[in-house]
């Protein structure tokens, strides 16, 4: 029986990190990919520990000439890829009247393209197998919107637009596309930047979510883990809010 083989983005720390870990768990192989290869050592490592196959990958996911070379050789070493993580991204907090041309095409090009390219690269291998699971996140951001993240929180709601028609594209070949969209996770340059910027008390905070305690990064490589299993092949096109039953709109 052939392995499934994974490939994660942003996978050097936080929820990438967590999620390359539990799909190893689960007994996929899997390509740990980031900006720096030498950073995804330590995740490599866990998996490895752990007795998990993986391999460190280095690419900046919006460079379809550095993503497509990464992707040919975590297929030559471990075989044909059937699930992608698209978790790599970038946050920003700019005021909008101070965005300037180039800012929004950094981020939209990591957060947005990032995730394009990500998946067209993998996908061949999906349709050839007629088996595939794409993830993609996004964030709380895209529904509720926040101050002085016009720019990340839209990109962010371009994922759960993009993931949506993904699912409409590809159900046909029996891959599945979904979007988790995480709230205040502990653990992310985000949810840690925005509490500190914002100067949001941990107390204040608690009590916008109803389970009362902030995310960790395994809630997210939880629903990762089951929306990549053979079991959800009959969810595609949502999007999932790993919020704590958080109010979004």
């Amino acid at each position: 029986m052939s392995v499934t083989v994974a490939l994660v983005t942003g996978a050097a720390a936080g929820i990438g990190a967590a999620c390359a870990q539990r799909l190893a768990q689960d007994g996929m192989a899997v390509g740990v990919l980031d900006l720096d290869v030498e950073r995804c050592v330590d995740t490599v490592k866990a998996i490895k520990d752990a007795g998990g196959v993986a391999i460190a990958l280095g690419a900046d996911v919006s460079k379809r000439d550095q993503v497509y070379p990464a992707v040919d050789k975590l297929r030559g070493e471990l075989g044909p890829i059937t699930v992608v993580v698209n978790n790599a991204g970038v946050p920003e907090f700019t005021p909008f009247e101070e965005l300037t041309d180039d800012l929004w095409d950094f981020i939209y090009g990591v957060n947005v393209r990032g995730q394009m390219i990500c998946t067209q690269a993998v996908l061949p291998d999906m349709k050839a197998a007629h088996w595939g699971r794409i993830v993609n996140l996004s964030s709380s951001s895209a529904q509720t919107g926040v101050t002085k993240m016009v720019c990340y929180s839209s990109s962010k709601g371009a994922v759960i637009s993009m993931t949506r028609s993904m699912a409409l594209e590809f159900g046909p070949y029996g891959i599945t596309a979904n979007n988790i969209a995480p709230g205040s996770v502990m653990g992310t340059i985000q949810s840690e930047a925005n509490i500190q910027r914002f100067q949001i008390p941990m107390e204040a905070l608690m009590k916008l979510i109803p389970v009362g305690r902030v995310g960790e990064v395994a809630d997210i490589a939880n629903a990762c883990g089951y929306l990549c299993s053979e079991g959800a092949g009959y969810i595609t096109g949502q999007t999932i809010g790993i919020n704590g039953g958080r109010v979004v709109t």
